[in-house]
């Protein structure tokens, strides 16, 4: 084993650094994951125990060891039971940023997988039924997906499969509709569902957001979407996107951040293409 350093009596090699920097990594990223729910408490609750039993096993103290080494392997069991949520919501989120599920993934090349030009669809009549809504105080909570079709969520629903229009934005969201209560999902231009049930985060939120905007923000934590919430209680417009609400929007700024999330792939496309003419250059 290669020596990188010594400290006192310890031989320190390189695969010991890496292997310390990645577990700092991997618990800063499910600290990260759950910052702000009640469940950090209890991970740093466990994190805390096990520290415990590896110093009590390295100083081989063997009956405290043996105990806690009892518990800890109850534990794991405890730990699924417990994390449930944040587990699940880790999965998503590594299923979400794989490059198996991404658009610009290595699989993006596929016939099957290849965009069509018609998958690009005006915003304006959302912008505009936004508007109205948020002008009559109407709360609404629409999901608007480039990539995935949302089945799971769709189907909690009723589905439609409509071209988005103003006048059928508001006909949803009024408060003498049955399908006013829960979200819409747009796909690729058209509203694939209405009264679909989204997830709720289980991080504190300030008291001024309600359910909606709770909804929101889980939706946004686990599906790589944009979901715009227009406030029942002030008629105001809100974005949420990766776990953050922005709040208290205009209709300019919500036009901007969802053309922002609309160009994201175009974006990364010219960045290649410009990448891949650089070296060209250089190769000539």
């Amino acid at each position: 084993m290669i020596v990188g350093f010594n400290i006192g009596f310890l031989e320190v090699s390189i695969v010991d650094v890496l292997d310390i920097g990645l577990v700092s990594f991997l618990l800063f990223q499910v600290y990260s994951l759950m910052r702000g729910s009640v469940a950090v408490r209890i991970f740093v609750g466990f994190l805390s125990l096990y520290l415990i039993y590896l110093v009590v096993r390295a100083a081989e103290m063997e009956l405290l060891s043996a105990i806690l080494g009892q518990f800890m392997g109850v534990g794991v069991i405890a730990a699924i039971i417990l994390f449930q949520q944040e587990i699940r919501k880790f999965l998503l989120l590594l299923g979400k940023t794989t490059s198996f599920n991404s658009e610009n993934g290595f699989l993006s090349n596929l016939p099957w997988k290849k965009r069509k030009k018609g998958d690009e669809f005006n915003i304006t009549p959302l912008i505009e039924a936004s508007k109205s809504l948020g002008g009559t105080n109407t709360g609404a909570l629409i999901v608007l997906s480039k990539g995935s079709e949302l089945k799971f969520y769709a189907e909690s629903g009723d589905l439609i499969d409509a071209i988005v229009s103003k006048r059928l934005l508001i006909s949803i969201f009024n408060k003498t509709s049955p399908l006013h209560d829960g979200a819409v999902i747009i796909h690729k231009g058209r509203i694939s569902a209405a009264r679909c049930v989204l997830p709720v985060t289980e991080k504190d939120v300030p008291a001024q957001f309600g359910l909606r905007h709770k909804a929101a923000i889980g939706m946004s934590e686990a599906t790589d979407t944009v979901i715009l919430i227009v406030s029942e209680e002030t008629g105001q417009l809100s974005v949420a996107r990766n776990g953050t609400i922005y709040h208290n929007l205009s209709n300019q700024e919500i036009r901007s951040k969802i053309n922002d999330y609309l160009a994201e792939d175009n974006k990364k496309k010219n960045k290649e293409n410009r990448k891949e003419s650089a070296e060209q250059e250089i190769v000539q």
